[in-house]
């Protein structure tokens, strides 16, 4: 017995095939093809009900008060009524034959029922009761030639609801493969059997169905862009909040860079100048203060590398020292200039504080004046400082605005984060902070800062 195999080679794609299959225009049926299938084949008969709207819509506030819980299921209530009206156009039409009727009935309203559960099978339900309907109602009692075709007016009524519920469910392009399908099914019906019908109703039908299936598509398009437009504004007031704040601890961090770096220049400096100011110092104290002058020369160093990154490349250090509390005078002689009526009271006994506290202080004082200025024009304000046994009391309130502006006000970039900086502040030194609105119509900013004076006994707080 002799065995023989044969191989059979694939016969190579003429030149003519390989230009068919990639041209643009069968990219594109092939594209299209596969989206009919994943639009109205794949999963057809898929289980998805219709769930309940999420808060009731504007029709809530015309029903009853106590009515007004069940609004959110307004779109099921819609399809019902449509399919109410399915019926009485069933009903209209019959001839007194209940077999008729019934059945009719079935092949109309189960498809518009079936859209609150499975839409796309109920599009080929309807779909195929069309040419169901049109032969009962032909079997009983109907002649040739008489009534409208190939859309009985019950079939009429429900495929066009069926075809304006699914397009509300699904999405546009979902909508125009069920047009097209549709019109397909009606140039068939009028090519094989039209010649039988005095009166069509297709085109009637088409247009019909192309103007409600465009309004349905534009409202999706625009209830879409809508979500997209607040989901975007949503990320980005979380990412100006975010950048606000990043913003705000780089300038704390800038801050409190040069203070302590100036508070650990001079260390060294007096740390390499101490022994010269004692005649023969003993050879322990000045190795006493020389450690001491590399241990800040080393930690000004590392201080400047880990947080010199933070300054921008066209950031300059200022020339002038950090404002204090002592300069607070000249902040309020500038916001008096600007229009805002401010008092200050100082109660406590003055001292000096950290200059980190009196910085932070100072900026909190000034960026609730600023809000003051722009939330509250024409208000008085009123900065009261406390000097308290282990830190410092601010409180800036200010009253209701008294000016009317006719001028529609847009908030800045920056507005509604000032808060966002002062608790940045007040968290980094362990504080306290609480704002609100006052009984008069004002608002109220207090602080507590805790602080111990820079005088140590026997020390120098340079």
């Amino acid at each position: 017995m002799t065995e023989t195999t044969h191989t059979q080679k694939n016969p190579r794609p003429r030149r003519g095939d390989e230009a068919l299959f990639s041209s643009p225009e069968f990219r594109v049926a092939m594209d299209a093809l596969a989206g009919l299938r994943a639009d109205l084949f794949h999963d057809a008969f898929a289980y998805r009900p219709l769930p309940p709207r999420g808060r009731p819509g504007r029709i809530a506030r015309v029903l009853p008060e106590r009515l007004r819980p069940y609004a959110v299921w307004a779109p099921h209530a819609l399809v019902g009524a449509a399919g109410l009206l399915a019926l009485l156009v069933t009903f209209e039409g019959s001839r007194d034959d209940l077999v008729e009727v019934l059945a009719i009935s079935v092949f109309s309203l189960g498809p518009i029922l079936l859209t609150l559960v499975r839409p796309v099978g109920a599009f080929w339900f309807s779909l195929v009761s069309i040419p169901v309907v049109a032969m009962i109602g032909q079997n009983w009692g109907g002649d040739y030639g008489s009534g409208d075709y190939p859309w009985a007016p019950a079939s009429f009524v429900a495929h066009l609801v069926v075809l304006t519920v699914v397009a509300a469910r699904t999405r546009p392009r979902t909508a125009a493969w069920m047009w097209a399908l549709t019109a397909v099914y009606a140039m068939g019906a009028e090519s094989l059997f039209g010649n039988r019908y005095f009166n069509s109703n297709a085109v009637p039908f088409l247009f019909v169905a192309a103007l409600a299936l465009l309004m349905v598509s534009m409202l999706l398009v625009r209830r879409a862009a809508e979500q997209e437009v607040t989901a975007q504004l949503t990320v980005t007031a979380h990412e100006r909040s975010k950048r606000t704040l990043l913003e705000e601890r780089t300038t704390i961090a800038r801050e409190l860079h040069d203070v302590v770096a100036h508070h650990m220049s001079v260390v060294a400096i007096q740390a390499e100048a101490a022994p010269y100011r004692v005649e023969n110092p003993p050879e322990e104290l000045t190795k006493a203060f020389a450690t001491i002058r590399e241990n800040a020369v080393a930690a000004l160093t590392e201080l400047r590398r880990v947080l010199g990154v933070v300054r921008a490349e066209d950031y300059e250090a200022p020339d002038a020292p950090q404002p204090t509390l002592a300069d607070l005078d000249g902040l309020l002689a500038n916001v008096r200039e600007a229009g805002l009526s401010v008092d200050k009271v100082v109660t406590g006994a003055v001292r000096e504080l950290p200059q980190g506290v009196e910085l932070s202080a100072y900026r909190i004082v000034q960026e609730a004046l600023s809000n003051t200025l722009r939330h509250a024009p024409g208000a008085g304000a009123r900065v009261e400082i406390g000097y308290v046994l282990g830190g410092l009391g601010l409180r800036v309130v200010n009253g209701r605005a008294a000016e009317v502006s006719f001028v529609k006000q847009t908030p800045t970039e920056g507005a509604g984060h000032g808060l966002t900086g002062m608790r940045e502040r007040v968290s980094m030194l362990g504080g306290e902070m609480t704002t609100g609105p006052t009984a008069d119509g004002g608002y109220e900013v207090t602080v507590f800062l805790p602080a111990a004076s820079t005088v140590e006994d026997g020390g120098d707080g340079a």
